[in-house]
């Protein structure tokens, strides 16, 4: 066993693409390493020119194990497998290293956490992002399900809503990115017998504020002396960057002091994923039919192609779609001084990585009034605001977008400091780095793991993934 000061952590993260699940476990092992731990990252999918910097250039040790499954088949059935390709990953650690880690931490999928405890004799740190059983079912509003969906996808969501249940449970200590989350899934794991601690994401400040080299060709590509509202998002049906695009739209018809404004919608896309493909065509059309000009563009090292469209692009076009953004470009934008705010669109968001980064640079932040954005941003009072929140309306929206374009020097500027001491204070990665390694040392000293009444669990995982599979 090595010193309290000098754990051997082992992360498990199925996909380590580009989103904010990936941001936070990057920033997590960054901070454990800097504190002095050992981290090393497992994951089943690690494509080299879709993913963080610092999952690619040596700041982490990122263990890439190939399964023999697919994502999907015919593009469904993504969470069955999803699982089958965890239990995959975690048969190859169990019998490679495994044993060589003090410690696992998982987050996303809870599949695997039995087995490790169970045939590795280690102690699992959850850390949960929202349940899948309630993010596969639709919307929710502080856990009550809007949505219903088929019974055919409740019988199939039935074994996996128990699986995620049932390993959930299995962990040490679970952790959850907001109160928000930690509420929901309390309410929803009827078996949960575990007080969810709240452990913020936090951010590389210091990645945020570092200098820019203008003469970057990817910077000059997203550089304009237009003013920019910013968003930062996948390319997802459920962040509704659709909003952003209709306030937008409403503001720019109402106010005519607002025709130099731009708008740039910039996130991870996944030409593999239906949905991505679906929401970019989607928020194409729609920036047509209000008359928006716009561009597609990706980075000059993507190998990701950009979708063909009706070419209605300018050289200042009103829209811009960033497809997978370098850290370079994100930090461009952000601290751009023609960027006069961040929007964020999603609703109900977990906790939303977002907003943090926009205050971090000082940026008045636009969200919508629920889930994680409630905890990060102060909206009142007005002399202690960092940003905006309001129901996910276009009215409502472009409205708020007025105020924030009319800002006087000097509240933009006081508005500027407040975001960025709320951010370094609550949201920084050492803010982070410490509450985990205080929850990491904590599940060390619980000691051996006990296997009374797990072999049940593991046979039942295991036999319902093979059914399954079958």
């Amino acid at each position: 066993m090595s010193t309290s000061r000098n754990l051997r952590i082992a992360f498990i993260h199925p996909d380590l693409g580009i989103g904010g699940a990936e941001r936070l476990v990057v920033d997590a092992a960054l901070g454990l390493q800097s504190l002095g731990h050992s981290v090393d990252i497992y994951t089943s999918y690690h494509d080299r020119n879709h993913c963080f910097d610092e999952t690619r250039d040596g700041r982490l040790c990122v263990h890439h194990v190939v399964p023999p499954l697919p994502r999907s088949i015919c593009g469904k059935f993504h969470i069955m497998f999803a699982h089958a390709r965890q239990l995959h990953l975690t048969m190859h650690l169990m019998c490679t290293s495994a044993r060589q880690y003090d410690v696992f931490f998982v987050d996303q999928l809870s599949t695997c956490i039995p087995f490790l405890r169970m045939f590795c004799g280690k102690r699992v740190v959850f850390y949960c992002h929202f349940p899948d059983k309630l993010l596969a079912s639709g919307a929710y509003v502080e856990g009550r399900r809007v949505r219903s969906i088929s019974l055919l996808k409740s019988i199939y969501r039935f074994p996996m809503d128990w699986l995620e249940e049932a390993t959930t449970t299995q962990a040490d200590i679970i952790l959850a990115n907001s109160k928000f989350t930690a509420r929901v899934t309390k309410s929803h794991f009827s078996s949960l017998r575990h007080q969810l601690k709240v452990v913020y994401p936090g951010i590389n400040i210091a990645a945020y504020i570092s200098p820019i080299n203008s003469s970057d060709p990817d910077i000059l590509r997203v550089a304009s002396r237009r003013r920019t509202l910013l968003s930062l998002n996948r390319f997802e049906m459920k962040k509704n960057a659709a909003l952003a695009i209709e306030a937008f739209a409403i503001l720019r018809n109402k106010d005519p002091n607002t025709s130099d404004v731009r708008l740039v919608l910039a996130g991870g896309y996944d030409p593999r994923l239906e949905n991505n493909i679906r929401t970019l065509k989607s928020l194409i059309e729609l920036a047509q039919s209000n008359c928006l000009t716009y561009d597609v563009i990706t980075p000059s090292q993507s190998r990701v192609t950009v979708p063909s469209f009706p070419n209605i692009t300018s050289d200042e076009p009103d829209i811009l779609f960033l497809l997978n953004f370098t850290t370079s470009q994100r930090s461009g934008l952000l601290q751009a001084q023609s960027t006069v705010a961040l929007l964020y669109t999603p609703a109900n968001e977990h906790f939303g990585i977002g907003p943090v980064e926009g205050m971090i640079c000082g940026l008045p932040i636009l969200a919508c009034d629920s889930g994680g954005p409630t905890e990060s941003v102060v909206a009142h009072p007005a002399e202690q605001r960092t940003g905006w929140l309001y129901s996910p309306q276009p009215s409502v929206w472009a409205q708020a977008l007025e105020e924030i374009c009319s800002l006087s020097e000097t509240d933009r500027m006081a508005l500027s400091q407040r975001a960025r001491d709320r951010a370094q204070k609550l949201f920084g990665m050492e803010a982070m780095a410490r509450s985990l390694e205080e929850v990491l040392l904590e599940a060390v000293s619980m000691g051996p793991v006990s296997r009374t009444g797990m072999w049940l669990v593991v046979f039942t995982c295991l036999g319902l993934l093979a059914a399954l599979l079958w």
